[in-house]
């Protein structure tokens, strides 16, 4: 995980920053030898780049704006013709696209001919600009001008020296060094790691790049653990001082999938010849366990009175709130990612009752919701306005089913598609099969109304850097006149049609989840299925179903045995009323939420007789056909029915 502030880079950082204002002197004073001076800054330059680096993965700290103070700072150093998102968003798309020679930034070094890399290695931020300038209409204007400000005021500085007669003096502090640092980086960050592997991120994520093992004592701290590159695409957003400890924790699993390994000397090492190396030198390696999410250990959906631990804005019409659970109910409040949890307060004498899908990883051991405002909604309101931290609502524990199975050892790419709110049990299911699935891919399209309505912004960037080969985000936004064109409007079949064509292959997709608005769902899902995608494969999510107006025709009074929570009881059944209102109206607490067949919370076993229901959002055909129901649209259709809450 990444530390809530990375010492070991601001240690780098700090004795960097020193090291060069020391070479500042020394320039202006004449106080070193040139050559001294050259070293002492191209050193300083060489050592802000990880500062940099760990910056565009987030990995300096969990608070965005430290990273990106880090990374501006930094890259003010290393390159001054680039901006801090620029270069991030360049880095980002070598991740994803390692050793493509059409697509990977950094292959101009990685894959140039022997005889040209003593030109190519001290060139390496050409290759960015050409890469910046081609897609320069995919960026935000804010970043654009800051890069042009900055390449402006980079030539202003020069020109200004040459005419005052300090050129030389520039030169020596920093024309020179950044060259040479320049041409270590691209060696020691680009070549080292990746020339003459052929397989792409996308074809081989193990051999896209590689590890280079022995001298560790002195390649491990001179190149500043880059020695383990390929535990850095593995997961780019562990700091630079983890990577050793990743790898050791990890090998095994590393191993069986092959991964490259060289040694110090360029000697390639398949897994058995590395263990046989590994003996040799007397190393040991151990085993991460992993995680896996696990559902509520409450037989039935039942209330608890749980603190809030925090609530942050996301938007201006939205909040995150996290809850502080208590140890004695965290079995309890396990889930498994989809799920939700349905809240229940008091406000002004009237009960209100809401559902609201949890958007926090199951392998995380946080429990959160976001709540979007609605207007004069009364507890998106009061969320908005008057929760804080400390105060206590009535939970249900975690229920529904729009997630799917995850293994560790699944290789699967999955495709979400969200609108507005939409994104909150996305986003669950995204974070923890990335987390538990270490070969599955992602691809997330999310649809809003601009950048500033977009909920969960800048975690979506971070994920997008922390996963950066396996994840990928389309947003779509109805009114943003400067977002690209192809991706303006709203999320509809069109719009699927023309992504299809461009950004995804339906016949790659192995799920397919969507949440949204109730006509969006169901049309996109009405696509897909008429494009051939299984029906079990395409999930779907609905925060609302449709509220049908009560009918007592056609249905007949009945007999209800009710399992809840370990005991049975017997209620009788009115015409035209449902399972669920007759469990309610004798008194008993049944679990509910949506009462319009979307949330899945009501859902119970039919153990003898049968039933009618009207609708149904929220359970797959292979869950009906094992004999669930929601019992919120439950008509019986026998004389007696028996449902079970607790299976």
């Amino acid at each position: 995980m990444v530390p809530a502030i990375s010492w070991p880079v601001v240690g780098i950082f700090s004795g960097a920053i020193g090291v060069f204002t020391f070479s500042t002197w020394a320039a202006l004073t004449d106080g070193l030898p040139a050559p001294a001076t050259v070293l002492l800054s191209a050193t300083a330059i060489f050592v802000l780049f990880t500062v940099l680096h760990d910056a565009a993965h987030y990995s300096v700290s969990t608070h965005r704006w430290v990273n990106v103070a880090f990374g501006r700072v930094a890259m003010l150093f290393v390159s001054p013709l680039i901006s801090f998102k620029s270069f991030a968003f360049i880095h980002i798309e070598h991740h994803r696209n390692t050793n493509d020679d059409e697509n990977d930034p950094d292959h101009f070094v990685s894959g140039a001919p022997w005889w040209q890399v003593p030109v190519r290695f001290p060139l390496m931020d050409v290759p960015y600009l050409s890469f910046l300038v081609r897609n320069v209409k995919l960026r935000p204007r804010a970043e654009v001008l800051e890069t042009i400000f900055l390449m402006g005021t980079a030539v202003a500085v020069i020109l200004t020296c040459a005419f005052t007669g300090h050129l030389w003096t520039l030169a020596v502090l920093y024309l020179i060094p950044e060259r040479v640092a320049m041409f270590v980086l691209a060696w020691w960050f680009d070549w080292l790691p990746h020339h003459d592997l052929e397989d792409t991120q996308q074809e081989n994520r193990y051999r896209a790049t590689r590890n280079r093992v022995g001298s560790e004592w002195i390649l491990t701290p001179l190149l500043l653990s880059q020695n383990y590159h390929l535990v850095h695409h593995l997961h780019p957003s562990i700091p630079f001082h983890r990577y050793v400890a990743a790898w050791r924790r990890n090998e095994e699993a590393y191993l069986e999938r092959e991964a490259a390994i060289g040694t110090v000397f360029g000697q390639q090492l398949n897994p058995d010849e590395y263990r046989d190396w590994k003996r040799l030198n007397g190393k040991l390696a151990r085993l991460l366990p992993l995680r896996m999410p696990t559902r509520s250990s409450a037989h039935a959906a039942v209330f608890h009175s749980v603190p809030v631990a925090s609530v942050d804005r996301l938007t201006d019409d939205s909040v995150l709130i996290h809850f502080g659970v208590p140890d004695d109910l965290r079995d309890q409040f396990s889930f498994e990612p989809g799920q939700h949890v349905t809240v229940r307060t008091d406000l002004g004498d009237e009960g209100v009752r809401r559902n609201y899908s949890i958007c926090s990883s199951a392998t995380s051991n946080a429990l959160a919701i976001a709540v979007k405002h609605i207007p004069g909604g009364a507890f998106s309101t009061f969320a908005m306005e008057e929760l804080r931290a400390g105060h206590t609502l009535e939970l249900m524990t975690p229920t529904g089913f729009f997630g799917t199975p995850l293994h560790p050892l699944a290789t699967k790419n999955y495709v979400a598609i969200a609108a507005g709110s939409g994104i909150t049990p996305v986003l669950s299911i995204l974070q923890t099969a990335l987390d538990v699935e270490t070969e599955s891919r992602f691809t997330l399209v999310y649809g809003n109304r601009d950048s500033d309505s977009t909920m969960f912004r800048d975690k979506l960037d971070d994920l997008e850097a922390r996963y950066a080969d396996r994840l990928r985000i389309i947003h779509v936004r109805s009114r943003d006149p400067r977002h690209p064109e192809h991706l303006r409007g709203r999320i509809d079949r069109a719009k699927l049609d023309q992504l299809f064509g461009s950004n995804l292959s339906l016949s790659f997709v192995d799920e397919w989840f969507l949440c949204g608005p109730v006509e969006m769902v169901t049309d996109l899902r009405g696509l897909l299925l008429e494009r051939g995608a299984e029906p079990d494969r395409v999930h779907m999510e609905l925060f609302h179903g449709y509220l049908k107006p009560k009918v007592a025709d056609g249905f007949s009074p009945a007999t209800v045995a009710v399992n809840l929570r370990g005991r049975q009881h017997e209620v009788s059944l009115a015409a035209g009323d449902t399972v669920l209102e007759s469990a309610l109206k004798a008194g008993l607490n049944a679990p509910y939420a949506c009462l319009g067949g979307a949330c899945g919370t009501c859902k119970a076993k039919v153990l003898l007789g049968s039933v009618a229901m009207e609708q149904n959002f929220a359970l797959s055909p292979a869950v009906v056909e094992a004999g669930y129901v929601l019992t919120c649209q439950s008509h019986p259709t026998s004389d007696e029915v028996h449902v079970d809450y607790d299976a």
